[in-house]
């Protein structure tokens, strides 16, 4: 099966559809290959530097962002749509796929348009809790939407959904905390805290673990993926501390095949709200201190709710973050009978066949065409 594959501008569009591209190549019965794979994004965006360690071919078209633009920032950013359609066209036309496979952010909005009009048929799947505009507006021309919760589907016509929870990498299934810290260099005897703030990073984190990072490394060994911005003055920090307390801090700009040892090490994490914790933190069974984005709309808040409603996350709002950030990281580190029932909520959350249920439909809709 020929697939094309678009989505970007977080992680949180890149990694479900990984995961699903992982399943159909896994499973004989889709009869698909890496190679028969192909991925449309940005140029010099987080998409492209994912697929380049995947070795999915990757193909660069036009885009930009209309909402929230001034008028003339908008009449360029749809200028920019009208050359990604042109573009998208061509690529069909070269890459022949059977089906397309979209996961949001304006990237998508080119290649749906052109594969609706060449009736090359579209699945979409919205991995946050509620539909952003692109997802919106690009639902009327796909063929199904695939949405994590049944509570989503509301948003779009009944005939066209396909409830199939999140779809998540399969090592975040296999992979148990003793091989996860032997991979890190992390040891037993210490609980692990992790810390990020998604693939760019979050300054409102990085700047509550530089405040209070001695007492952090007292009580915890630290995994902190800080995004390239705030890496060198960390990275300074880190540095000048004494030689027991540097050990404890792991430091990384970014991680991308080592994030399934991160997860699955770790005891407790801090980070923002993306989709991805509403995926990647249940199939571990990773409880959590959630900072949504304040910014982000309302997605990483309802995503934060989903997570706290249900046992398996506390909720730190931004503008509290540096007066609560130590407090609850201490208490919840202290209490590991609390950790143990946060973490039995989040992985009663898992949907491992997510990614199956998602590649089955893509499989049927290539066979329709």
């Amino acid at each position: 099966m020929r697939l094309l594959v678009t989505g970007g501008g977080t992680g949180g569009h890149v990694y479900p559809a990984l995961a699903v591209v992982e399943a159909l190549c896994r499973d004989a019965r889709w009869n698909t290959r890496w190679q028969d794979i192909a991925w449309v994004g940005s140029a010099a965006s987080i998409e492209e530097r994912i697929l380049a360690q995947e070795g999915l071919a990757f193909y660069a078209i036009s885009t930009g962002a209309v909402l929230g633009r001034n008028p003339v920032a908008a009449l360029r950013s749809l200028r920019q749509i009208v050359r990604g359609y042109a573009e998208a066209r061509q690529l069909l036309a070269h890459w022949r796929p059977e089906v397309i496979l979209a996961t949001g952010g304006y990237v998508s909005v080119p290649l749906v348009l052109a594969a609706s009009r060449a009736r090359v048929p579209v699945l979409i799947y919205l991995p946050d809790m509620r539909p952003g505009l692109a997802v919106r507006f690009l639902s009327r021309y796909a063929d199904r939407v695939a949405v994590s919760f049944a509570s989503v589907a509301r948003f779009f016509p009944a005939k066209k959904v396909l409830v199939s929870g999140y779809p998540v990498r399969a090592a975040l299934f296999a992979q148990d905390k003793a091989r996860a810290r032997e991979a890190l260099g992390l040891s037993m005897a210490r609980p692990v805290l992790l810390v990020f703030g998604g693939s760019r990073g979050a300054h409102a984190l990085n700047e509550a673990v530089r405040q209070h990072l001695v007492p952090l490394l007292e009580t915890a060994q630290v995994v902190h993926i800080s995004g390239a911005q705030d890496y060198p003055a960390l990275e300074d920090l880190r540095q000048g501390l004494p030689e027991a307390l540097r050990q404890e801090y792991h430091l990384f700009s970014f991680l991308y095949g080592p994030m399934v040892d991160a997860l699955a090490a770790a005891d407790l994490a801090v980070a923002r709200a993306g989709a991805g914790t509403l995926g990647e933190f249940p199939a571990v069974g990773l409880p959590a201190v959630l900072v949504p984005y304040p910014y982000a709309g309302q997605h990483q808040q309802l995503n934060a709710d989903y997570l706290a409603s249900r046992g398996a996350a506390v909720i730190i709002p931004d503008r509290e973050l540096g007066e609560r950030f130590w407090p609850t990281v201490r208490e919840l580190l202290g209490d590991p009978t609390r950790l143990q029932a946060m973490s039995a909520a989040a992985r009663a959350l898992a949907v491992p066949e997510a990614a199956g249920r998602i590649a089955a439909a893509l499989a049927a809709l290539a066979r329709q065409s």
